[in-house]
Protein backbone atom coordinates (compact mmCIF):
# COMPACT_ATOMS: atom_id res chain seq x y z
CA UNK A 1 0.00 0.00 0.00
CA UNK A 2 1.35 3.40 -0.93
CA UNK A 3 2.13 5.85 1.84
CA UNK A 4 3.14 3.20 4.37
CA UNK A 5 6.27 3.83 6.35
CA UNK A 6 8.86 1.09 5.94
CA UNK A 7 9.64 -0.52 9.30
CA UNK A 8 13.14 -0.07 10.66
CA UNK A 9 15.04 -3.24 11.58
CA UNK A 10 15.66 -3.53 15.32
CA UNK A 11 16.90 -6.09 17.82
CA UNK A 12 16.35 -6.36 21.54
CA UNK A 13 17.71 -8.66 24.25
CA UNK A 14 15.60 -10.01 27.09
CA UNK A 15 18.14 -10.50 29.89
CA UNK A 16 16.75 -12.92 32.47
CA UNK A 17 17.75 -14.34 35.84
CA UNK A 18 16.14 -16.59 38.44
CA UNK A 19 14.94 -15.17 41.75
CA UNK A 20 12.86 -16.25 44.74
CA UNK A 21 9.84 -14.60 43.06
CA UNK A 22 10.44 -16.32 39.74
CA UNK A 23 12.09 -15.12 36.54
CA UNK A 24 13.23 -11.49 36.59
CA UNK A 25 14.07 -9.35 33.56
CA UNK A 26 16.54 -6.50 33.36
CA UNK A 27 14.63 -3.57 31.88
CA UNK A 28 15.38 0.07 31.23
CA UNK A 29 13.26 3.22 31.18
CA UNK A 30 13.55 5.20 27.98
CA UNK A 31 14.38 8.90 28.16
CA UNK A 32 11.27 11.11 28.22
CA UNK A 33 12.59 13.22 25.34
CA UNK A 34 12.82 10.28 22.95
CA UNK A 35 10.05 10.52 20.35
CA UNK A 36 8.95 6.88 20.35
CA UNK A 37 7.95 5.11 23.60
CA UNK A 38 9.26 7.93 25.77
CA UNK A 39 9.33 6.91 29.42
CA UNK A 40 8.41 3.32 28.63
CA UNK A 41 9.82 0.29 30.41
CA UNK A 42 11.59 -1.71 27.69
CA UNK A 43 14.22 -4.36 27.09
CA UNK A 44 17.68 -3.13 26.03
CA UNK A 45 17.75 -2.83 22.26
CA UNK A 46 17.63 -0.54 19.28
CA UNK A 47 18.03 -0.14 15.55
CA UNK A 48 20.23 -2.50 13.58
CA UNK A 49 23.36 -0.94 12.08
CA UNK A 50 25.09 -1.93 8.88
CA UNK A 51 28.17 -2.57 11.02
CA UNK A 52 26.27 -5.42 12.68
CA UNK A 53 26.42 -7.39 9.42
CA UNK A 54 30.20 -7.71 9.60
CA UNK A 55 31.36 -10.84 7.72
CA UNK A 56 34.04 -11.38 10.38
CA UNK A 57 31.36 -12.72 12.74
CA UNK A 58 31.71 -16.09 11.00
CA UNK A 59 35.11 -16.47 12.63
CA UNK A 60 34.67 -14.17 15.65
CA UNK A 61 31.56 -15.75 17.19
CA UNK A 62 30.20 -19.05 18.45
CA UNK A 63 26.66 -20.12 17.70
CA UNK A 64 26.78 -19.14 14.03
CA UNK A 65 26.63 -22.57 12.38
CA UNK A 66 23.50 -22.81 10.25
CA UNK A 67 22.59 -19.17 10.93
CA UNK A 68 21.94 -17.07 7.82
CA UNK A 69 23.58 -13.69 7.35
CA UNK A 70 20.47 -11.69 8.27
CA UNK A 71 19.90 -13.53 11.55
CA UNK A 72 23.61 -13.32 12.37
CA UNK A 73 23.51 -9.54 11.98
CA UNK A 74 20.42 -9.35 14.18
CA UNK A 75 22.10 -11.42 16.90
CA UNK A 76 25.13 -9.14 16.71
CA UNK A 77 22.85 -6.11 17.02
CA UNK A 78 21.13 -7.53 20.11
CA UNK A 79 24.46 -8.30 21.79
CA UNK A 80 25.87 -4.91 20.84
CA UNK A 81 22.85 -2.99 22.10
CA UNK A 82 22.99 -4.84 25.42
CA UNK A 83 26.68 -3.96 25.77
CA UNK A 84 26.03 -0.31 24.87
CA UNK A 85 22.95 0.17 27.04
CA UNK A 86 23.72 -1.85 30.15
CA UNK A 87 27.31 -3.10 30.00
CA UNK A 88 26.66 -6.84 29.69
CA UNK A 89 29.10 -8.57 27.37
CA UNK A 90 28.43 -11.94 25.77
CA UNK A 91 31.99 -12.91 24.90
CA UNK A 92 34.64 -15.47 25.85
CA UNK A 93 38.42 -15.50 26.07
CA UNK A 94 38.48 -18.71 24.04
CA UNK A 95 36.03 -21.01 22.25
CA UNK A 96 33.96 -23.12 24.60
CA UNK A 97 35.16 -21.20 27.63
CA UNK A 98 33.18 -19.29 30.25
CA UNK A 99 31.92 -15.80 29.57
CA UNK A 100 34.31 -12.99 30.45
CA UNK A 101 33.89 -11.97 34.08
CA UNK A 102 32.18 -8.81 35.26
CA UNK A 103 35.42 -6.95 35.87
CA UNK A 104 36.61 -7.51 32.30
CA UNK A 105 33.22 -6.56 30.91
CA UNK A 106 33.27 -3.30 32.87
CA UNK A 107 36.82 -2.46 31.78
CA UNK A 108 35.94 -3.03 28.14
CA UNK A 109 32.80 -0.97 28.58
CA UNK A 110 34.78 2.00 29.81
CA UNK A 111 37.17 1.67 26.89
CA UNK A 112 34.74 0.95 24.05
CA UNK A 113 31.06 1.58 24.77
CA UNK A 114 31.08 5.25 23.79
CA UNK A 115 32.82 4.65 20.44
CA UNK A 116 30.59 1.68 19.58
CA UNK A 117 27.46 3.65 20.44
CA UNK A 118 28.67 6.55 18.27
CA UNK A 119 29.25 4.19 15.36
CA UNK A 120 32.93 5.09 15.03
CA UNK A 121 33.90 1.55 16.00
CA UNK A 122 32.14 -1.70 15.25
CA UNK A 123 31.30 -4.27 17.90
CA UNK A 124 33.24 -6.80 15.82
CA UNK A 125 36.25 -4.47 15.89
CA UNK A 126 36.35 -4.60 19.69
CA UNK A 127 35.93 -8.38 19.77
CA UNK A 128 38.77 -8.86 17.29
CA UNK A 129 41.03 -6.24 18.87
CA UNK A 130 40.66 -7.81 22.33
CA UNK A 131 41.13 -11.39 21.06
CA UNK A 132 37.67 -12.44 22.21
CA UNK A 133 35.03 -14.80 20.86
CA UNK A 134 31.47 -13.46 20.79
CA UNK A 135 29.06 -15.82 22.57
CA UNK A 136 26.08 -15.60 20.24
CA UNK A 137 25.21 -19.17 21.22
CA UNK A 138 23.82 -17.69 24.44
CA UNK A 139 21.15 -15.73 22.52
CA UNK A 140 17.92 -17.56 21.65
CA UNK A 141 15.42 -16.14 19.16
CA UNK A 142 12.24 -15.55 21.17
CA UNK A 143 9.85 -13.40 19.14
CA UNK A 144 9.42 -11.26 16.02
CA UNK A 145 7.06 -8.28 15.92
CA UNK A 146 6.37 -5.79 13.13
CA UNK A 147 4.63 -2.50 13.93
CA UNK A 148 1.21 -2.06 12.25
CA UNK A 149 1.23 -0.02 8.99
CA UNK A 150 -0.79 2.91 10.38
CA UNK A 151 1.82 3.82 13.01
CA UNK A 152 4.01 6.89 12.41
CA UNK A 153 7.06 5.01 13.72
CA UNK A 154 7.46 1.41 12.58
CA UNK A 155 9.92 -1.26 13.65
CA UNK A 156 10.67 -4.78 12.49
CA UNK A 157 11.89 -6.09 15.84
CA UNK A 158 13.54 -9.38 16.71
CA UNK A 159 13.49 -10.34 20.39
CA UNK A 160 16.23 -12.58 21.80
CA UNK A 161 16.36 -14.24 25.21
CA UNK A 162 19.53 -14.86 27.24
CA UNK A 163 20.49 -15.65 30.79
CA UNK A 164 22.25 -12.64 32.31
CA UNK A 165 25.87 -13.39 33.30
CA UNK A 166 25.82 -13.80 37.05
CA UNK A 167 28.71 -11.47 37.92
CA UNK A 168 28.16 -8.71 35.36
CA UNK A 169 26.95 -5.43 36.83
CA UNK A 170 24.08 -4.26 34.64
CA UNK A 171 23.26 -0.56 34.66
CA UNK A 172 21.54 1.84 32.27
CA UNK A 173 23.63 4.15 30.11
CA UNK A 174 22.08 7.42 31.32
CA UNK A 175 21.45 8.61 27.77
CA UNK A 176 18.67 6.78 25.94
CA UNK A 177 17.84 4.97 29.19
CA UNK A 178 17.44 7.02 32.36
CA UNK A 179 16.63 4.25 34.82
CA UNK A 180 16.79 0.46 35.10
CA UNK A 181 15.35 -2.32 37.21
CA UNK A 182 15.09 -6.07 37.66
CA UNK A 183 11.41 -6.93 37.54
CA UNK A 184 9.17 -9.98 37.31
CA UNK A 185 6.58 -10.20 34.54
CA UNK A 186 3.80 -10.14 37.15
CA UNK A 187 5.12 -6.94 38.73
CA UNK A 188 5.49 -5.28 35.33
CA UNK A 189 1.87 -6.15 34.54
CA UNK A 190 0.68 -4.85 37.92
CA UNK A 191 2.61 -1.61 37.45
CA UNK A 192 1.16 -1.17 33.96
CA UNK A 193 -2.40 -1.80 35.13
CA UNK A 194 -1.94 0.68 37.98
CA UNK A 195 -0.42 3.22 35.53
CA UNK A 196 2.79 3.35 37.55
CA UNK A 197 4.77 2.38 34.44
CA UNK A 198 4.27 2.53 30.69
CA UNK A 199 4.68 -0.94 29.21
CA UNK A 200 4.01 -1.28 25.48
CA UNK A 201 1.81 -4.05 24.09
CA UNK A 202 4.57 -6.25 22.56
CA UNK A 203 6.73 -5.85 25.66
CA UNK A 204 3.88 -6.83 27.95
CA UNK A 205 2.94 -9.91 25.95
CA UNK A 206 6.54 -11.09 25.74
CA UNK A 207 6.92 -10.63 29.49
CA UNK A 208 3.79 -12.67 30.14
CA UNK A 209 4.86 -15.40 27.72
CA UNK A 210 8.20 -15.66 29.50
CA UNK A 211 6.52 -15.56 32.90
CA UNK A 212 4.78 -18.89 32.25
CA UNK A 213 8.05 -20.66 32.95
CA UNK A 214 9.48 -21.51 36.36
CA UNK A 215 13.13 -20.87 35.49
CA UNK A 216 15.33 -19.22 32.89
CA UNK A 217 16.68 -22.58 31.73
CA UNK A 218 13.13 -23.84 31.20
CA UNK A 219 12.26 -20.71 29.21
CA UNK A 220 15.38 -21.01 27.06
CA UNK A 221 14.67 -24.67 26.33
CA UNK A 222 11.09 -23.87 25.32
CA UNK A 223 12.23 -21.01 23.07
CA UNK A 224 14.73 -23.27 21.32
CA UNK A 225 12.01 -25.82 20.61
CA UNK A 226 9.40 -23.36 19.34
CA UNK A 227 9.07 -21.91 15.87
CA UNK A 228 8.92 -18.12 16.01
CA UNK A 229 5.80 -16.82 14.28
CA UNK A 230 5.95 -13.26 13.01
CA UNK A 231 3.37 -10.97 14.64
CA UNK A 232 1.90 -8.11 12.60
CA UNK A 233 -0.96 -6.83 14.78
CA UNK A 234 -4.19 -5.99 12.97
CA UNK A 235 -5.97 -3.08 14.60
CA UNK A 236 -9.70 -2.42 14.85
CA UNK A 237 -11.29 0.40 16.84
CA UNK A 238 -14.08 -0.30 19.31
CA UNK A 239 -16.01 1.76 21.89
CA UNK A 240 -13.74 0.46 24.65
CA UNK A 241 -10.42 1.01 22.90
CA UNK A 242 -8.46 -0.76 20.18
CA UNK A 243 -8.72 -4.45 19.43
CA UNK A 244 -5.38 -5.93 18.40
CA UNK A 245 -5.45 -9.25 16.60
CA UNK A 246 -2.38 -11.45 16.42
CA UNK A 247 -1.80 -15.05 15.22
CA UNK A 248 -2.77 -17.62 17.85
CA UNK A 249 0.21 -19.66 16.58
CA UNK A 250 2.56 -17.01 18.01
CA UNK A 251 1.97 -18.49 21.43
CA UNK A 252 0.58 -15.58 23.44
CA UNK A 253 -2.52 -17.44 24.57
CA UNK A 254 -5.09 -15.43 22.62
CA UNK A 255 -5.83 -13.93 19.23
CA UNK A 256 -7.50 -10.70 20.34
CA UNK A 257 -6.63 -8.12 22.98
CA UNK A 258 -8.36 -4.93 24.06
CA UNK A 259 -5.89 -2.07 24.45
CA UNK A 260 -6.54 1.50 25.63
CA UNK A 261 -4.26 4.51 25.50
CA UNK A 262 -2.15 6.20 22.86
CA UNK A 263 -0.14 3.94 20.53
CA UNK A 264 3.56 3.99 21.32
CA UNK A 265 3.07 6.01 24.48
CA UNK A 266 0.89 4.93 27.41
CA UNK A 267 -1.07 2.10 25.81
CA UNK A 268 -2.16 -0.53 28.31
CA UNK A 269 -3.71 -3.96 27.92
CA UNK A 270 -6.66 -3.73 30.25
CA UNK A 271 -8.53 -6.86 29.26
CA UNK A 272 -7.71 -10.13 27.54
CA UNK A 273 -11.37 -11.21 27.30
CA UNK A 274 -12.84 -8.84 24.72
CA UNK A 275 -15.99 -10.81 24.02
CA UNK A 276 -18.28 -8.83 26.29
CA UNK A 277 -16.91 -5.28 26.03
CA UNK A 278 -15.95 -4.98 22.37
CA UNK A 279 -19.29 -5.37 20.70
CA UNK A 280 -18.85 -9.12 20.25
CA UNK A 281 -15.79 -8.64 18.07
CA UNK A 282 -13.52 -10.78 20.19
CA UNK A 283 -13.22 -14.29 21.50
CA UNK A 284 -12.86 -15.56 25.04
CA UNK A 285 -9.16 -15.69 25.98
CA UNK A 286 -7.48 -16.89 29.11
Amino acid sequence: MTGQIKPRSAATLMLARDSAEGIELFMVVRHHEIEFASGALVFPGGSVSQLDFDPRWRKLAEGVTGVDDEMLGLMAAAAREAFEECGVLFAREYRGGPLVDGARAETLGIAYRQAIEAGTLGFADMIEREYLIAAFDQLVHFAHWITPPHMPKRFDTYFFLAQAPIDHVLRHDGHEAVDSTWITPAQARNDADAQRRTVLFPTLLNLEKLGRHDSVMQALAAARDETVVTVRPEVQTSPGGRILRIPIEAGYGAEEFLVVGEPGQNARVVKLDVASDAGGAGKQSS
